[in-house]
């Protein structure tokens, strides 16, 4: 090997020849390039083993002192995990060993160098406390856990639009600074806009609203901002929201759209994330039948029946709704009118399935949610398609109709019947490889206490 050793931080002219999943005992005797940083390393005295890992994989990098510069290799046997190299040798075919193949380096390059290690090692699942690993997420996210949660996570994304557009929906994208509140105008982050106020959109209900008279149907997978004051384990600030609504449909064609949705993503990730389902010793939930439903009433008919001390216009509390539906996807549906915002369509007598309206506190709604187990993913619903509803609920509800002027104008040109969700994906991916807190399932949470990095 060549004697010169390079520390510096530029790659210069060598670029990578192989990802570590593209060489196999078919590159035997060839030369390579691979990059990437050591994950782990053996000293064997005059033998060092490092595991270089990019984003594939690993590959296993044997250096011998008696083939290496002294100056070299005693640089090697001192670097830390983490440090960045780029590695110029010839793939070797590695008997007894389950790996096949290794390299035997010509040139090594080190790019850069890990100060000191971290407070967490990259084991599968860290005894460290989760603070501390996201003070230090990037580094958190080199763990092979997270490696697989996130992988999957792609996956599910990728699925979602595949579905999307194989259903004719049209991917948007709506503002995220917004005048007034969509849902009432709670839990709201203020910023300032120029010389006025703006909020951080909740959610992008209105304006997907709106252009489904344009385009019919269509999705959106974007930030949503929730100023809610909770440290639970499954609440965020910042979350990734899939929305989706559509003209001419009512909500039951929303939940089965929902319920398909939900089996093209379980059905991908059986089929292209086998290895990491199998590294994280998770198995996904059977979806191959239809997801149960029961109405709001008849939830709490059964409820008061054994003996659970719950009124009708109460809400479920997720322990209970665990309790029952174990770890199963389910619909809850026809939810109080009361319970729903304002731009929720009632259910009166005319439309009513099983139940109707009797009085006013006692009003339906054309609505939905998708449970997993004690886990609230998503709500959906008819929307009121008709501008004095609309008005008449806003007023019902104690908010200003001038303030979504902006909204409500759009309704003198024959708003379509319409309806849709919202999916939280990080609430997703929780409930798919139950994860135990919800800030492993986003790059970088945000919540009450968090706002770096």
């Amino acid at each position: 090997m060549d004697d010169k050793i390079v520390l510096e931080d530029d790659l210069g002219n060598l670029r990578r020849s192989h990802y570590s999943f593209e060489i196999s005992r078919k590159n035997v005797n060839e030369e390579v390039v691979v990059v990437g940083w050591i994950s782990s390393k053996r000293d064997h005295g005059n033998v060092l083993f490092l595991q270089l890992r990019d984003q594939f994989g690993e590959v296993q990098i044997v250096v011998k002192k008696k083939e290496t510069s002294l100056q070299l290799f005693k640089t090697l046997r001192n670097l830390k995990e983490h440090s960045s190299l780029a590695i110029t040798g010839v793939v070797v075919e590695q008997k007894n060993s389950s790996s096949q193949i290794e390299i035997l380096p010509k040139e090594i390059k080190i790019l850069s160098i890990s100060n000191k290690p971290p407070p967490f090692l990259t084991q599968a699942i860290s005894s460290i406390g989760i603070d501390t690993r996201l003070d230090l997420r990037a580094i958190d996210l080199r763990r092979n856990y997270l490696q697989f949660v996130f992988k999957i996570r792609n996956t599910i994304i990728n699925s979602i639009r595949e579905y999307f557009n194989e259903n004719y929906f049209i991917e948007v994208n709506t503002p995220k600074m917004i005048a007034t509140a969509t849902e009432g105008g709670a839990a709201l982050f203020p910023i300032f806009y120029y010389d006025r106020e703006a909020f951080l959109a909740q959610s992008p209900q209105l304006y997907k609203e709106q252009l489904t008279m344009a385009f019919e149907s269509v999705f959106e997978i974007a930030p949503i901002f929730r100023a809610e004051p909770s440290r639970t384990n499954r609440h965020l600030s910042e979350a990734i929201s899939i929305d989706a609504e559509k003209a001419y449909v009512d909500y039951r064609d929303m939940m089965e759209h929902l319920e398909k949705l939900i089996r093209h993503i379980v059905n991908r990730i059986n089929s292209k994330n086998a290895n990491e389902l199998e590294n994280l010793g998770i198995k996904l939930p059977n979806v191959s039948g239809s997801f149960p439903r029961i109405t709001y009433t008849e939830l709490i008919n059964n409820l008061q029946a054994n003996h659970k001390f719950i009124r009708w216009g109460d809400d479920i509390s997720p322990k209970i709704l665990k309790d029952i539906f174990s770890d199963e996807f389910f619909f809850i549906t026809d939810w109080p009118a009361s319970m729903k915002p304002f731009y929720v369509k009632s259910i009166t007598p005319g439309n009513a399935q099983k139940e109707s309206a009797i009085d006013e506190k006692n009003l339906l709604s054309e609505s939905f949610d998708l449970m997993f187990g004690g886990l609230e993913l998503s709500s959906g619903s008819t929307r009121i398609n008709n501008k004095d509803l609309l008005i008449e609920n806003m007023k019902k509800k104690g908010l200003n109709s001038t303030a979504f002027d902006y909204h409500l104008r759009v309704f003198d040109y024959a708003m379509p019947p319409h309806a849709g969700f919202g999916l939280g994906l990080e609430r997703l991916v929780m409930a798919l490889l139950k994860l135990e807190n919800i800030r492993d399932a986003t790059f970088y949470p945000r919540d009450i206490d968090r706002l770096t990095p």
